[in-house]
């Protein structure tokens, strides 16, 4: 991916210099990169936020009772996961995150749920059955009410910002069912 990368900055200052567009270029570098950390600096401001928030409400047992509430139906998708085993948590809190449309702060929930994941794989450096379907269910994200879009639609001054919200859930809904059997197919298939 280097090397890509490489021949696309050396193809562009190439070009730059061959068209006279140098200042352009210079321009484009600059601003790109203050965009860059301006995206950065509110990720991360989302995602520290929703992560403290997680924190504060593990340390309550908050996170406990509500992957309680929904041990069921994570226990009834992932099967082989035993029921006590810190996953079941990890999933659940990434599982609200995105169905709450907060996709940057589920993130690093995602990567604790696969590292918990990970701690029951029989064969470590080949992805679980359980893996794999949480990452089809995690990548599907179910959204019932997408904050991030709503916010974004509202800043740039969308007269109806909510008006996302039936096809988001739709949307969402029908592509993780869809995602779910065709891996389920697949696994028939292979196996």
């Amino acid at each position: 991916m280097n090397i890509i990368w490489l021949i696309l900055m050396c193809a562009s200052i190439i070009i730059a210099v061959c068209t006279g567009r140098v200042d352009e270029l210079t321009k484009a570098m600059f601003d790109a990169g203050k965009l860059a950390i301006e995206v950065s600096l509110y990720l991360l401001g989302i995602v520290a936020i929703w992560l403290g928030i997680t924190k504060i409400l593990e340390d309550g047992g908050l996170v406990h009772s509500v992957a309680h509430l929904f041990r069921p139906v994570i226990t009834r998708l992932f099967k082989t996961i035993p029921h006590d085993h810190p996953s079941i948590s990890s999933i659940t809190l990434n599982l609200l995150a995105n169905f709450f449309g907060l996709g940057n702060a589920a993130t690093p929930l995602g990567i604790k749920a696969m590292q918990d994941l990970q701690t029951i794989n029989k064969t470590p450096d080949t992805v679980s059955d359980e893996m794999m379907l949480f990452l089809v269910v995690n990548t599907a994200s179910i959204q019932l009410i997408p904050f991030t879009a709503i916010g974004i639609l509202a800043s740039f001054g969308a007269a109806n910002p909510s008006a996302v919200v039936l096809p988001t859930i739709v949307a969402t809904a029908v592509s993780a069912v869809v995602a779910v059997l065709i891996l389920l197919a697949f696994r028939k298939v292979i196996k």
